[in-house]
């Protein structure tokens, strides 16, 4: 069915730090209201979050978008991939959720890596190798040094699913949030027995993955937005965001936020066995490979706060390198490993230390991305530039230096919010959520022109990194 303007649907954004809520038209993509309330994340060596202040987030950025969200006729919900949401019989959470960049589960990794095969049968298997970030090896930690807590569990949900079921109360996923769990086969796209008993859990207490186009259930009473509206099955974060932006194949996109990520939409279902690339099902047909890393934004910020600079106040030259892994990293896979400088003189200024950490950010970033694409991928491509740091000069500049592509920095604002709501449209008019937001431009920016790459930065980095990893590993 075609939708008139004047039709409306909510798309939701739950990240690590805050919840938003848009209500868009579904003929236009125009944003007629928005709501926003923040989370609250424990720090030290947890990363925390009780779910239900994701809960009491979205009703009230729900709230603050007025009358109009009452009018909306579908809503989805995308959500921080990976974290670990533990449920009691009665739906209240055991504990904290447990989230994606929670490092504490590094030693069940390696261990579960080693007991069921080896990187190459968890690529085959699962499409991935994991990394601390996937729950599986969070619910591995919880099972070894909280047993009591694990054994009142009753249901496993990840963030997006928990809020979703709070609006339906049915437990369900999708492929693109399940594909990140680590107990979800992309071969087959059913949960893995074989996984699931190695780490002794139950399918039941898993939600039922919903199919693209599907509706996850209908909205129940009481609740800010009408009773009845149709819910969407979500997604995670980043499969959101693809959404959001009508990424074609072949397309590269790179977010620049909390974490640095790079991906791209295939037809082949990726499978690799370094670790380097995830390989995650697309929220609507097809997959999604991506790589992560840990230190992004918040390592360069914090490098700039260090020096008493503002963030923009890079300068070139001096030759310094800095590997800003402040919070261990999950690409390369070092979840130990704290930041190094190497490289530094008398004369180095801070400008230039500044620099070197933008510089050592983009370098994971960019060689991961080589792995992401497919070897005859064109290059002339624009690279589609996105999240908080796409809007500073610093961080433009490093990644066209570091690229030596053409870089095109989307207008649109919130796109994991914009590709939940094109999930939402999608359900109403029987689209392919991506060309839902192809159909609202929401990929429409400015292109930078490519300048020549800097072989030399990108050489001198490498070959740091690879010297210093056995320091790393042992960090």
């Amino acid at each position: 069915m075609s939708a008139s303007e004047g039709t409306y649907v909510v798309g939701v954004d739950s990240s690590t730090q805050s919840t938003k809520a848009l209500v868009v038209d579904v003929a236009t993509g125009r944003v007629v209201a928005s709501g926003q309330a923040k989370h609250t994340v424990t720090g030290g060596d947890r990363r925390e979050s009780d779910p239900r202040g994701w809960w009491d987030a979205l009703c009230s950025a729900l709230e603050q978008c007025g009358d109009v969200v009452r009018e909306a006729k579908a809503i989805s919900v995308g959500g921080q991939q990976h974290g670990l949401v533990t449920l009691d019989a009665a739906g209240e959470p055991v504990r904290p959720a447990m989230l994606w960049n929670d490092v504490r589960s590094a030693p069940q990794t390696r261990r579960l890596i080693e007991e069921l095969g080896g990187p190459e049968a968890w690529a085959e298997r699962t499409g991935s190798v994991p990394s601390t970030s996937f729950t599986v090896t969070k619910w591995a930690w919880l099972a070894e040094h909280e047993p009591e807590a694990a054994a009142r569990v009753a249901a496993v949900r990840l963030p997006h699913d928990y809020l979703t079921e709070r609006l339906t109360g049915e437990g369900t996923t999708d492929r693109g949030d399940a594909s990140g769990t680590g107990w979800w086969a992309s071969a087959t796209e059913e949960y893995d027995a074989k996984t699931l008993e190695h780490i002794g859990l139950d399918a039941a207490l898993l939600p039922r993955v919903v199919r693209p186009g599907e509706a996850a259930g209908t909205v129940r009473s009481g609740l800010p937005l009408a009773e009845g509206v149709l819910v969407a099955p979500g997604t995670g974060d980043n499969a959101a965001a693809a959404l959001g932006l009508g990424v074609r194949p072949g397309t590269p996109v790179m977010s620049l936020g909390t974490s640095g990520v790079v991906y791209a939409v295939t037809g082949r279902r990726p499978a690799d066995p370094t670790g380097t690339v995830s390989g995650f099902a697309a929220a609507n047909d097809g997959w999604l490979p991506l790589a992560c890393t840990l230190n992004c934004t918040l390592a360069v910020d914090r490098m700039a706060e260090l020096l008493g600079l503002d963030r923009q106040a890079v300068e070139p030259g001096s030759g310094v390198t800095m590997l800003p892994y402040l919070d261990g990293e999950r690409t390369p896979a070092l979840p130990h490993a704290s930041g190094l400088i190497h490289g530094l003189r008398h004369d180095t200024t801070p400008g230039q230390l500044l620099q070197a950490a933008y510089d050592g950010a983009v370098h994971s970033l960019l060689a991961a991305l080589d792995l992401v694409l497919d070897e005859d991928a064109d290059r002339s491509t624009p690279l589609l530039l996105i999240g908080g740091g796409a809007r500073g000069t610093a961080w433009r500049d490093t990644v066209r230096r570091l690229s030596g592509r053409p870089v095109q920095i989307p207008q649109a604002q919130e796109l994991v919010a914009l590709g939940a709501a094109a999930q939402a449209a999608g359900l109403l008019t029987g689209e392919d959520p991506a060309a839902v937001a192809r159909r609202w431009n929401t990929a429409d920016g400015p292109v930078l022109d490519a300048v020549e790459r800097d072989d030399a930065a990108l050489e001198r980095i490498g070959s740091v990194l690879s010297a210093a990893t056995p320091l790393l590993e042992g960090a």
